[in-house]
């Protein structure tokens, strides 16, 4: 469920992507992004990768949200860049 988007966010995928789940909203993501974000969410360790798309070339990095008492891993956030940028 995407619970945040910044103005690039907003920009790049709408405002009506918020408060929808990722892999409705961002259809523009490669199956890539999807499993890194799953990785991460399973493990609780970030990671980075490269995905396409129509944009161009991207950098995608994923870290997990953790709540501070129990330290357990409730979500993930991302970000996503240009690798040029």
């Amino acid at each position: 469920m995407i619970m945040h988007g910044n103005p690039a966010f907003i920009e790049a995928f709408g405002s009506h992507a918020v408060g929808q789940p990722a892999r409705e909203a961002l259809i523009g993501l490669p199956p890539k992004a999807f499993e890194l974000m799953d990785l991460v969410y399973a493990t609780g360790k970030p990671g980075a990768c490269r995905v396409t798309t129509a944009a161009g070339s991207k950098r995608l990095v994923v870290a997990p949200r953790r709540d501070p008492d129990t330290g357990e891993t409730y979500g993930v956030t991302t970000h996503l860049r240009p690798l040029d940028g």
